[in-house]
């Protein structure tokens, strides 16, 4: 359909432009690139097209490129403010004078009315930029200001959230698990990486796919959807939706999953899969896919929550947008997580702890290497040169060599987490 649209418009910049977003948002980055490069030789000050190769070479993790892209676009438009966000999102603010930071809090002061969606984005990004800065109470207030906004529109519940955790508990019991294993799969393409969003999971799928026989290909959401996970109605979704099963259709379920990532990178010989939120299915997982590898990946559960408050994330994570409630699905995590350490075989999945991954990334990356059944490769040490697309919210903090600024983050927003630490309940740090 892209192809045919540019048959029909070759020379209309913005036709060109679109067909290059089409094919980043399918994932062929090298078509999208290539289609931007068409866009700009046919018009090179087209500032919608200059603004999105920006954004397309930070996923490619090419910061440098990026950033001289976003300050072109701001040369050709200085009141561009989608170009100037993607700047300050792009680059470490360094300086409270910085030219962007001065420009875009201004902005934010001077259009009260702004239109939702760049309102919200524009509290994010000025979040991040004082947080960069080190002007903690400053960011705090934008990142609560975008917070507010989003949360009043998305859809959450904590009770719901809670009667899901109760229910999957409660279907996979250890009489399940003996039930129905040893379904004869032996395919061990699959690497999973899940947990929390924001503990560590992108970091660490991204030492993984550093090495040579492993294929990253990032949040995948093709279990959740074969499972029917954010069905509308629960008694359709999971768990309900597999409390029903044979033997037979998990079996099926495996197979499915597999000829569905093997598309992907039919050549190697395993793939990683870096949804968070299959931490609900670790059960599930470990009786379709039994070879499979999981490695479930934990961090100090206030700098993830927090990490998560100042994320607007483009899909889905609606617990995040409320420290109360982010602390209660923090809570349901982490029942579920030692749920599955009591029902499932030792060894059924592979515990990688942020904090000791970066204060030790030597060893923890060896060992958490041999547990994905590879020989070692120097390559997953220089993760953070590892040429693919990276589209998660961690996408800049991987494109650095590691570094531990991000542990015990939490501490200079104290003051503000009253409501997080009433629901982490007793999983709230002592103060």
């Amino acid at each position: 359909m892209a192809e045919k649209a540019n048959k029909l418009k070759p020379n209309d910049v913005d036709n060109v432009r679109f067909i290059g977003s089409v094919y980043r948002d399918l994932g062929n980055t090298t078509r999208a690139l290539a289609f931007y490069e068409d866009s700009l030789s046919i018009d090179s000050d087209f500032e919608p097209t200059i603004v999105d190769k920006g954004e397309l070479l930070v996923e490619l993790g090419d910061m440098v490129q990026a950033a001289t892209c976003f300050r072109a676009a701001i040369e050709k438009n200085p009141s561009s403010l989608r170009s100037r966000i993607s700047l300050a999102k792009a680059l470490k603010v360094t300086d409270t004078n910085d030219e962007n930071l001065l420009w875009l809090a201004a902005f934010d002061t001077n259009n009260p009315d702004l239109y939702e969606a760049k309102a919200m984005a524009l509290q994010f990004v000025l979040g991040k930029a004082y947080n960069d800065t080190k002007q903690y109470d400053l960011a705090f207030q934008h990142y609560a200001r975008g917070c507010k906004m989003k949360r009043a529109k998305v859809e959450y519940s904590v009770d719901r959230n809670q009667l899901r955790i109760e229910a999957i508990k409660k279907f996979f019991s250890a009489e399940t698990i003996e039930k129905f294993k040893g379904i004869k799969n032996t395919d061990a393409t699959p690497i999973f990486v899940l947990g929390m969003p924001r503990s560590g999971t992108t970091l660490t799928e991204q030492i993984i796919a550093s090495h040579p026989n492993v294929y990253g290909a990032g949040e995948l959401n093709y279990l959740l959807d074969l499972v029917n996970f954010r069905g509308e109605l629960p008694e359709n979704a999971y768990p309900q939706s597999v409390t029903k099963f044979k033997k037979a259709d998990f079996e099926k379920l495996g197979k499915e999953y597999l000829s569905k990532i093997k598309e992907l990178a039919p050549q190697s010989p395993h793939i990683t899969d870096k949804m968070p939120a299959n931490h609900h299915l670790i059960g599930l997982i470990h009786l379709i896919l039994p070879m499979a590898k999981i490695v479930h990946v934990n961090r100090n559960p206030v700098d993830t929550c927090l990490s998560g408050f100042f994320q607007s994330f483009k899909n889905g994570q609606h617990h995040s947008y409320d420290l109360y409630e982010s602390g209660k699905y923090y809570r349901g995590y982490h029942d579920l997580i030692n749920h599955w350490r009591e029902v499932l075989p030792a060894g059924a999945f592979y515990d990688v702890q942020y904090e000791e991954l970066v204060a030790d990334i030597d060893n923890q990356a060896r060992n958490l290497i041999a547990y994905c059944g590879l020989e070692w490769d120097d390559r997953c040490l220089e993760f953070h040169k590892t040429k693919r697309s990276v589209k998660t919210a961690s996408v800049t903090q991987v494109r650095q060599p590691l570094y531990n600024t991000s542990v015990e983050r939490w501490r200079v927003y104290e003051k503000h987490l009253g409501p997080l630490f009433e629901g982490l309940g007793d999983l709230a740090p002592e103060r």
